[in-house]
């Protein structure tokens, strides 16, 4: 399963790193305000140019001055720019070259990952000889922008993705890469020592070519598994663990390079929205998912019908993955870990399942009897026909009237359908309406 490359976007406050993310991923999602330190937490969106979809992070802006956020927002930055794949580094054109900038600069010299330099906030055309002023940087040739009127974005694009690196298409045949993620404290840490401790065989450490992480490679039962990101849990990521904001990026790389997902909860805690925001980014890449309770030693007071009360708790949190298998454990106590491979083995006989043509149609045909679509759009849906066709997870097309008919209800519905009556557990389905011409 191919990977999406990260840009990160780092650079002082006050370069509008908010307006040119936003103008990649072609949403308002950063806040955006005319003064220094706004986007103080990370964000993320995705975005696509020529074909090529990838990922891009908003960072705070690095400065010198002591002011509250200066230490965590550096902090925060470096790790955007250890996980990302390119970098862009933004500076303002009306104020030109800074301490500031220059301190930047000095970072981004030691990560040896491709830089560009966009010099935000250019709205001049017969400026343009004042750009060799900004190769004394040393990142090559400057992009002149402008992130609030567009210019010069289109060729930033271009430089982008032709630094991103070529991941290739995977399938789940070789080694299955799976990812360890949730919130500071779940005790991922105590789940990686568990699974590659003495019964488990370390094949080899691969350290990680987009930062310091080492994923280790297991092989358990004869089949090979890759475990990511685990050396950036237990070595350097301690401090940034124990912040939840700063694992939250850490995840999301995680994901992004996995075949499929654990998403670990603490048992013993009530559910919280971070756990809930690394759960919708998985949702968001239509990952395979497994959501893992650990310290289920915690748990107190536990009756016969605690663990399933427990699950429905999780379900009704995680409505939108509603498909993920959920599994109770001890890593500490090494209670029930060795079902995880087994619920992973699971997953990826899901994946690889095929329904017979003339059986998928019998399911809509019925689906149709029991509940006919509503009204929407100004017409009702009518599904003449359905087939699976070849993709990495299972997908399906449905030739229909009018695809603009279907509501989102819908299309769970029947969604829910195929779900009732074949095991896809772990594993998101697609369906795609088109119309019959």
């Amino acid at each position: 399963m191919s990977r999406k490359g990260v840009v990160a976007i780092v650079g002082r406050p006050n370069v509008g790193k908010s307006t040119l993310f936003n103008r990649i991923i072609r949403e308002k999602k950063a806040i955006v305000e005319d003064k220094p330190g706004v986007t103080r937490d990370r964000m993320y969106g995705n975005a696509e140019w020529l074909t090529r979809p990838f990922i891009v992070v908003d960072t705070g802006g690095i400065t010198l001055q002591d002011t509250a956020f200066a230490k965590e927002i550096k902090m925060q930055a470096e790790i955007a720019m250890k996980e990302a794949d390119v970098i862009v580094f933004a500076i303002n054109f009306r104020e030109g070259i800074t301490l500031e900038d220059e301190a930047v600069a000095k970072i981004l010299y030691k990560t040896k990952k491709p830089v560009i330099l966009a010099v935000n906030k250019y709205d001049k055309k017969e400026n343009f000889d004042e750009s060799y002023s900004y190769m004394a940087f040393g990142f090559g040739e400057p992009y002149l922008i402008s992130s609030t009127h567009g210019i010069g974005i289109g060729d930033l694009l271009d430089k982008i993705v032709e630094q991103l690196p070529k991941f290739n298409n995977e399938s789940l045949e070789g080694e299955t890469k799976l990812a360890i993620v949730g919130k500071p404290n779940v005790g991922k840490s105590s789940l990686v020592n568990s699974l590659v401790g003495e019964e488990r065989m370390i094949v080899s450490d691969i350290a990680g070519t987009t930062r310091d992480a080492v994923d280790s490679k297991i092989k358990v039962n004869g089949i090979e598994y890759t475990i990511i990101d685990t050396a950036g849990m237990r070595k350097k990521g301690r401090i940034y663990e124990n912040l939840e904001k700063y694992s939250y990026l850490r995840s999301m790389t995680s994901i992004n390079k996995a075949d499929i997902v654990l998403l670990m909860l603490d048992s013993s805690l009530p559910i919280s929205d971070h756990d809930t925001n690394i759960g919708g980014f998985a949702f968001e890449e239509n990952k395979p998912i497994i959501i893992i309770g650990n310290k289920w030693d915690l748990v107190k007071d536990k009756e016969t019908n605690t663990m399933k009360k427990k699950e429905q708790e999780i379900k009704a949190y995680f409505k939108y993955l509603n498909y993920a298998s959920v599994l109770f454990i001890s890593a500490k106590e090494n209670q029930r870990v060795h079902k995880i491979f087994d619920a992973v083995e699971l997953v990826k006989n899901n994946i690889k399942k095929r329904i017979r043509t003339s059986l998928l149609n019998e399911i809509f045909n019925k689906a149709q009897l029991i509940n006919p679509a509503p009204n929407h759009n100004g017409g009702r849906l009518k599904i003449y026909y359905a087939s699976q066709v070849e993709a990495y997870l299972p997908t399906f097309i449905l030739f229909v009237n009018k695809p603009e008919y279907v509501h989102f209800s819908y299309k769970r519905f029947l969604e829910n359908q195929i779900r009732s009556q074949f095991d896809f557990s772990g594993v998101p389905i697609t369906i795609i309406f088109r119309e019959r011409k």
